[in-house]
């Protein structure tokens, strides 16, 4: 027996739920591309979840957690190791806090719009910056999601996070160390839950505001292709969109990937783009921004995985499973 084929026994013998091997993760990112994934992992519960990390830690394996798939970008050459979808952590509940306040209980893979929609239907106020925003729980704690002037560090109460060790704690507020766009945890600390504070508020306001940030987000965003978001991280002085413009940039294109020409700090695919397409329209969009404004853009989006394959091979190391 292969060393590939005992290494898929033992993962298979420690998790209940689906394990997918050499995945495309074309079929999972939000903008449509990406090559094969060695395992995704759908582990059912926190408990199955600390069971893989181990197992995956003691056999050198490298991995990363997944929620939505948005703000992210797969290489064409696939993801050496195991990436840990956290879907089924989509447990949601509420608490009372106080005689205003109401907690909200999310698992790390319940998706951000159905915060929202529970914080309308229970008429409390907070979120509406979240209305629209695609992305999961874990994701938006992790980037510190935010838009038209909130971020999830204003309305977070704590996470709960599986550390480096392999034990889960609870971290409140005064000890989440957010910057924008960004929340500092070691890299292969897994978010598994939170808890986010919201108060009693007018339900009509709520409503309003709700609607109203969403039909900002489909006037102006292209919604009609596959996107990953906003490609770069806003300038303290200038929204990225602008300077892409200034730049003469909306509208540019390699192959099917292209700077949309509703928002310039949107990649979309046009049909069937690649992944070193979409990376060489955001190199060429940094050094142009750099050349005319002197800006240098940092992306927002997370970019994983190896380059393209050469002769049926990812260029670099191979991690065979």
């Amino acid at each position: 027996m292969s060393g590939d084929e005992i290494f898929r026994r033992e993962l298979r013998q420690r998790m209940s739920g689906e394990i997918l091997f050499d995945e495309p993760a074309e079929r999972h990112t939000s903008i449509g591309v990406g090559g094969p994934i060695d395992a995704l992992l759908f582990p059912e519960d926190t408990i199955e979840i600390k069971e893989i990390v181990h197992f995956l830690r003691g056999r050198q394996v490298p991995f990363l957690p997944v929620g939505n798939w948005t703000n992210l970008i797969v290489r064409d050459g696939g993801f050496r190791g195991a990436l840990i979808s956290l879907a089924r952590l989509s447990g949601l509940s509420l608490r009372e806090k106080g005689k205003e306040g109401v907690l909200l209980l999310a698992g790390a893979g319940c998706p951000l719009s159905e915060l929202t929609s529970l914080a309308v239907r229970e008429a409390l106020t907070g979120m509406e910056f979240c209305a629209g925003i695609p992305g999961s729980v874990g994701g938006a704690i992790r980037m510190n999601a935010g838009a038209y002037g909130g971020e999830i560090k204003d309305i977070i109460e704590s996470a709960i996070l599986l550390d480096t060790s392999g034990v889960t704690r609870s971290a409140v507020r005064e000890e989440l160390h957010f910057t924008y766009r960004n929340l500092d945890l070691p890299a292969e600390t897994i978010i598994i839950g939170a808890t986010f504070l919201l108060r009693r508020g007018d339900g009509k306001r709520i409503v309003e505001h709700v609607r109203k940030n969403i039909e900002i987000r489909r006037e102006k965003h292209p919604l009609e292709f596959r996107n990953a978001g906003s490609i770069f991280k806003n300038p303290r002085d200038c929204p990225a969109g602008r300077l892409i413009d200034e730049s003469g940039l909306r509208g540019a294109r390699i192959g099917d990937a292209q700077i949309s020409e509703k928002h310039g700090n949107f990649i979309v695919n046009r049909g069937r783009a690649t992944a070193e397409e979409i990376l060489r329209l955001i190199a060429l969009v940094q050094q142009r921004v750099f050349e005319r404004t002197g800006h240098a853009l940092e992306t927002e989006v997370k970019i994983v995985g190896e380059s393209r394959m050469i002769g049926g091979s990812a260029d670099g190391l191979r991690i065979r499973l």
